[in-house]
């Protein structure tokens, strides 16, 4: 019952991550409608941001340093690449983000080569034992970092006029812009905090236990594509339940690995998309999603 525990305490700690990683997605998509299979490049380049500068300016600095970097690089993305497609079919679009993502990670991989690189958080390789059950340090600071920022994130998506606008987009592109909603300034701000959040989620993915920044890290925003997916692409809240089922499912499935041997090895790795693919069997729209109507 212990490893049970302790299992599924580190799954909702991975979710709450995978939960960020998601938002981003969903935020993006919210504002534009476009699915953007660059995040993962952002996520590198958040997490490369933090580790090349915190022996210089310490580890807080570092982190607003690939926040603010991340939030740079996808407005940059936004404004450079995607504004010039303005009006293109959405899976257009979306194959856009791909190149984009092939030509950041590309060069965010040569810079960091075959080094693991630390981010130099302060928490290291500490260990909270209550009773049977021990929990990474690392783990706890995940889950909370990540419970505050989804919180502030729906509180300003809920009442600030950018959220607001972003809802409005999101309803009806053509009839937010008739009512001055400046749809360029939406795109450009879900972009920057699509970045910004996966900075953060970068570092939770690379502290202990993991040995650190590499140049597989990017393949992480891919787990929590399946997230984004069953909780429903334009669902903020589908974002916080699919990261946390995504988190859990895959916890569970690693640790009793042993156990399912006859299932094959890294029922981890695949098992949050099979939970994906017998959601969406059930649900297409998945679990939050919105239905889509059509007159015949």
């Amino acid at each position: 019952m212990s490893t049970f525990a302790e299992l599924l305490l580190n799954g909702i700690s991975l979710g709450s991550v995978y939960a960020l990683i998601a938002l981003g997605f969903v935020v993006i998509f919210r504002a534009t409608e476009v699915v953007n299979f660059a995040h993962a490049s952002l996520l590198l380049a958040g997490g490369y941001v933090t580790a090349t500068l915190h022996d210089d300016i310490g580890f807080w600095p570092a982190l607003l340093a690939g926040i603010a970097g991340a939030a740079a690089v996808g407005a940059a993305v936004e404004f450079l690449v995607m504004r010039r497609y303005r009006g293109s079919d959405h899976s257009v679009l979306a194959i856009v983000t791909i190149g984009v993502d092939i030509l950041l990670t590309t060069e965010l991989t040569r810079r960091i080569g075959t080094d693991v690189l630390a981010l130099g958080d302060p928490w290291g390789d500490s260990v909270l034992t209550v009773g049977p059950v021990s929990l990474a340090h690392t783990r706890i600071a995940a889950f909370v970092a990540a419970a505050l920022l989804i919180t502030a994130f729906l509180l300003v998506f809920r009442y600030t006029s950018w959220g607001v606008a972003m809802r409005a987009a999101a309803e009806s592109p053509e009839t937010a812009a008739l009512m001055g909603v400046r749809l360029g300034r939406v795109s450009l701000g879900a972009w920057a905090v699509a970045g910004g959040l996966a900075a953060v989620a970068a570092l939770f993915l690379t502290v202990f236990p993991t040995p650190g920044l590499e140049r597989a890290t990017s393949l992480a925003a891919l787990k929590a594509f399946p997230a984004a997916i069953l909780g429903g692409l334009d669902s903020t809240t589908g974002a916080l339940v699919g990261g946390l089922l995504v988190g859990i499912t895959e916890s569970l499935a690693t640790g009793y690995q042993s156990d399912l041997t006859f299932l094959g090895r890294g029922l981890g790795d695949l098992a949050p998309y099979l939970v994906m693919v017998a959601i969406l069997l059930i649900r297409p729209a998945g679990l939050f999603g919105t239905k889509e109507l059509a007159r015949v």
